[in-house]
């Protein structure tokens, strides 16, 4: 009898608790329900995109004149992540210095990106940089049907379809610069730490560069950063992106705290379609 009871409790105690993982997993999943029934109430962006896609990777040399001093690269993640019900490219950025300069120069620094597919705008930004004895930190949770960033449970109102510094890039690849002439400048709005900067982007020329990757014709722009950029940057910042869809940046140079340096495009793969912007 006592055996049969106590059988009897343990089957009671175990189909409580399965009871109770039932509840949790359907009450979040209604929470998730609920969360992507809100962010499809509001009819959010749609940006065509023939510039990038899952898998891309661009690799880097990043170098001081004629020494290489480092590496870097862009990669979009294979796979989808999903933000408030929306797919999402995850995108990361990473620049580091070669070991055998560390010495001299240390550089670890690293971004990621969860960027909106359908609208081309971020969800999430995440920023570490390790530059010499420099260092910064930075998060950022936006919301973009109540339009504000959340920063260290802080909020902060933020304008529409808001930036950070690598989405605002992705965006511009999107746009058809082709069509546009030198000295034309553009403007988006870019968050960082816990304001909204407008942030220009200037297109200054047309130019043929050859790279490890290859020679390439580009559109030489000129993002106009005030703060919150790719490098802690002393100067003005340069990139050469291919002139056709793709977009890609082939060269990027800018001034930083020892001086110019550049990356070159050494290797890339996984591109949304072929570069007719390459010449050999």
């Amino acid at each position: 009898m006592k055996l049969a009871k106590r059988n009897m409790k343990k089957s009671l105690i175990l189909a409580s608790a399965f009871l109770a993982l039932v509840l949790i997993t359907l009450l979040d999943a209604r929470l998730d329900t609920l969360m992507a029934n809100m962010y499809q109430a509001k009819s959010l962006r749609y940006v065509p995109n023939e510039a990038f896609g899952y898998n891309e990777k661009l690799e880097y040399k990043v170098g001081y004149k004629f020494i290489t001093a480092g590496t870097g690269f862009f990669h979009i993640q294979p796979n989808p992540v999903y933000k408030n019900g929306r797919e999402c490219y995850d995108v990361r950025f990473e620049v580091k210095s070669l070991k055998s300069l560390e010495m001299l120069y240390k550089v670890r620094d690293r971004y990621r990106t969860i960027l909106d597919v359908a609208g081309i705008f971020p969800w999430e930004f995440e920023q570490m940089i390790r530059e010499g004895s420099y260092k910064r930190d930075a998060k950022a949770v936006f919301d973009q049907i109540n339009n504000t960033a959340t920063v260290k449970g802080q909020t902060y109102k933020t304008p529409e379809y808001v930036h950070d510094i690598v989405s605002a890039f992705f965006y511009v690849r999107t746009m058809d610069l082709s069509s546009m002439k030198n000295g034309h400048i553009f403007y988006l709005q870019n968050f960082f730490k816990d304001t909204t900067y407008t942030l220009g982007v200037k297109i200054h020329r047309r130019e043929t560069i050859e790279v490890d990757a290859g020679k390439f014709k580009c559109i030489v722009i000129e993002p106009l950063v005030s703060s919150g950029g790719l490098f802690k940057s002393e100067g003005n910042i340069y990139i050469w992106v291919t002139d056709d869809d793709r977009k890609i940046p082939v060269r990027v140079a800018t001034r930083i705290l020892i001086g110019m340096v550049g990356a070159d495009l050494t290797k890339y793969s996984g591109t949304r379609g072929p570069i007719n912007a390459k010449i050999k």
